[in-house]
C-alpha cells in the first residue's frame, strides 16, 4: 500500500510539473502560437471524462467491499442507535446526489463534446428550473437539520431523572481518571489550586467538604449496564476530548470549567464481545498479532475487545496513548466492585480527622 501510494504522488507531481511548464511557455512574449482546442482535443477530453467517471464509482464500490469492515459495531447506548439512524440517512442522501450529479456531470461532457461550427443550446434563465433545483435542498436540509437539532436535544438532556450514577471524568496530560460519588453518589467539591501531589491530592479534591470523603478514586471505568450515567467533566492542562467511540459519546473537557454528557449503557462488555461484528475485527486482529510474532518481532498477546475512553484532541506529544479501559458489567458485579475500592478518606485522609462541614456546591471548579 505504501509502494502505491508513493506511485502515485509521483505521478501527480509529474502531472503538475508538466501543466506547470505548459503555463510558463504559454506566458513567454515571445510565443506566437496559441493552443486552440480541436474537436479531438474536446472528443478525447470527452473519453478521459467518462472513464473518470467509471474510476470514481469503482473505487467507491471498492472501499465499501475493503474498508466495510472497519465500521465500529453495533452502539452500546440508549442514544446510540438514533444516532446511528440520522448518521446513515444523511450518508445515503449525500451518496445518491453524488453519483447522479456526477453521472451528468461526466457523461454530458462526453455526450455533448464540443464541436467546430457547433453551438451549445443554452436558457438565458428558466424560473421553473431553478425553483426546483432550490427548494429540493431547501426541504432535504430544512429535515435533515430539524432531525439533527431534535436528536442532539435528546441526547444532550442531562438531568437527574432515574436515579443516575454520577461519574467524574479527569483529564491531564496524558492519562484519565475517574471520581465517583461513592454511597451518597454526589462528588464532592474540587479546584486544581487544591492538588497536592505530596498527599496524593491529585484531583484537587476539598477536604474539608465531607462529600468528597467517600469518593472513589480509579483508573479503570466501570458502569452498571442498563443505568443512566451522567459524566462531569474537567481537564487539569489543555483542551481534551473525552470520546466513547462504542457509545457514540464525546464531549470536550475544557480547563476551568465542567462539561456534561450523559447516556445508558445497553450492553456490558461480555455481550458486546459476542457481536458478530466484534467477533469478526477480534479475529482478524489476533491473525496480523499472530503474523507479527512469528516473523520474529516482538510477540503480541491476543487481544480481546474492551470498551475504550480516548481523547479526541490533539493535546501533545502522547496524545495517541491517552486511553482508559470501560469496563460494563451488571449491577450486582458494579456494586461488588465498588465495595472493593478505598475512598478519599481512606487514602488521602487517613491520618487525619473529617471536619462534618458540606460545601455549598457538591462540584466546583475556581479559576
Amino acid at each position: 500500500m505504501t509502494t502505491l501510494l508513493t506511485l502515485a504522488v509521483l505521478v501527480l507531481v509529474a502531472i503538475a510539473i508538466w501543466q506547470l511548464t505548459k503555463i510558463f511557455e504559454l506566458s513567454q512574449l515571445k510565443t506566437s502560437k496559441y493552443e486552440i482546442a480541436t474537436d479531438a482535443d474536446n472528443k478525447n477530453n470527452g473519453y478521459m471524462l467518462f472513464g473518470f467517471l467509471v474510476f470514481i464509482y469503482g473505487i467507491t464500490i471498492f472501499s465499501f467491499w475493503k474498508y466495510g469492515k472497519f465500521l465500529l459495531p453495533e452502539a452500546g447506548s440508549a442514544h446510540g442507535e438514533e444516532y446511528d439512524n440520522l448518521m446513515l440517512v444523511s450518508f445515503i442522501i449525500i451518496f445518491i446526489v453524488q453519483t447522479i450529479t456526477q453521472a451528468l456531470l461526466h457523461y454530458f461532457g462526453y455526450k455533448y463534446a464540443g464541436k467546430e461550427g457547433q453551438k451549445a443550446l443554452f436558457y438565458a434563465d428558466n424560473d421553473r428550473l431553478e425553483f426546483i433545483w432550490t427548494i429540493i435542498p431547501v426541504i432535504v436540509l430544512a429535515g435533515l437539520i430539524l432531525w439533527g437539532l431534535y436528536t442532539w436535544t435528546t441526547i444532550m438532556d442531562v438531568n437527574d431523572e432515574d436515579d443516575p450514577l454520577i461519574v467524574e471524568l479527569y483529564a491531564q496530560q496524558f492519562n484519565w481518571t475517574a471520581r465517583y460519588g461513592g454511597d451518597d453518589n454526589v462528588l464532592g467539591g474540587a479546584n486544581v489550586r487544591m492538588i497536592d501531589i505530596d498527599k496524593a491530592n491529585v484531583l484537587g479534591l476539598d477536604e474539608a467538604d465531607t462529600y468528597a470523603h467517600d469518593d472513589v478514586i480509579v483508573k479503570e471505568l466501570h458502569l452498571p449496564v442498563g443505568r443512566k450515567v451522567n459524566f462531569k467533566m474537567r481537564s487539569q492542562d489543555v483542551l481534551h476530548s473525552a470520546y466513547m467511540p462504542h457509545f457514540r459519546a464525546q464531549m470536550n473537557c475544557v480547563p476551568g470549567m465542567i462539561t456534561e454528557f450523559s447516556f445508558t449503557p445497553i450492553y456490558t462488555t461480555e455481550e458486546m464481545r459476542t457481536n458478530p461484528d466484534v467477533m469478526d475485527k477480534v479475529k482478524r486482529t489476533n491473525k496480523i498479532r499472530a503474523e507479527k510474532s512469528a516473523s520474529g518481532e516482538e510477540a503480541l498477546d491476543p487481544w480481546q475487545f474492551d470498551y475504550i475512553l480516548l481523547c479526541n484532541k490533539i493535546c501533545g506529544k502522547s496524545h495517541y496513548n491517552m486511553q482508559m479501559k470501560i469496563i460494563v458489567e451488571t449491577e450486582e458485579e458494579y456494586n461488588e466492585w465498588m465495595k472493593s475500592q478505598s475512598t478519599f478518606a481512606e487514602t488521602v485522609m487517613k491520618d487525619e480527622s473529617s471536619p462534618e462541614v458540606h460545601s455549598l456546591s457538591a462540584v466546583t471548579v475556581g479559576e
